[in-house]
């Protein structure tokens, strides 16, 4: 653990998933950041914006608090995932033009799949014909880790939501990033189904390299409103 007594994030605007807290992936990037290397982290209420939030260690795991609020938890773990297969960017290209925008308002200005050409990542991904993939391409850019975590969070709700993403919320992301892409580098983010088990409905996603191989795999469990 990369924790000494209590420390504090605060998550930017910029970072947004729902119009009013944080996207999950990226938030969890941040999280995972003190665990090092691999982790799981799982998400317990919409993180916060705009405020400083504290991290703390028990039993094992990174804590993340709103005042007493527990936000998110992580600790050590390895996504249990292998990729179906690799998508090209032109066939990444071709399943974005099949992209379905959830027609709610929610989503619209997600920093990961949302609508913002200036400052989001804009990762809109389609079906990829043929397959129970859904694919986009992604020109890396901004890379850190956090921010690889965002680009593969928002595609395995497409994979497993509908139409479009649906209105299911992210509810744990273990994940694990084998390196860095390089900044500029033509990269594909894939997501395909893993299975559900009532609400919980279960995504593996991907960032696949310039040479094909994956740079980033996750493993995700995503949760369908009770509502819904």
């Amino acid at each position: 653990m990369r924790l000494s007594g209590e420390n504090t994030l605060s998550i930017e605007r910029r970072y947004r998933g729902p119009l009013h807290s944080a996207n999950g992936g990226y938030t969890a990037g941040r999280l995972a950041a003190y665990v090092g290397g691999s982790a799981e982290v799982t998400l317990r209420l919409p993180p916060p914006l705009d405020r400083p939030l504290t991290v703390t260690e028990q039993d094992g795991r990174v804590l993340l608090l709103d005042g007493e609020a527990l936000v998110a938890e992580a600790r050590p773990g390895v996504p249990a995932v292998d990729v179906p297969r690799t998508v090209t960017f032109a066939e990444a290209e071709a399943a974005a033009t099949r992209h379905v925008r959830f027609a709610g308002e929610n989503f619209s200005e997600c920093f990961s799949c949302g609508v913002r050409l200036d400052d989001g990542l804009c990762i809109n991904p389609g079906s990829v014909s043929g397959t129970d993939l859904h694919a986009a391409p992604w020109i890396a850019r901004d890379v850190s880790p956090e921010v690889v975590w965002a680009a593969i969070d928002c595609s395995g709700a497409y994979a497993v939501g509908g139409p479009g993403r649906g209105e299911v919320v992210l509810g744990r992301m273990t994940a694990e990033i084998r390196r860095l892409p390089e900044e500029g580098e033509r990269c594909v983010v894939v997501a395909w189904p893993l299975g559900e088990d009532g609400r919980k409905l279960h995504a593996g996603t991907a960032l696949l390299g310039a040479d094909g191989e994956p740079v980033a795999v996750a493993r995700q469990t995503w949760i369908q409103p009770r509502n819904g």
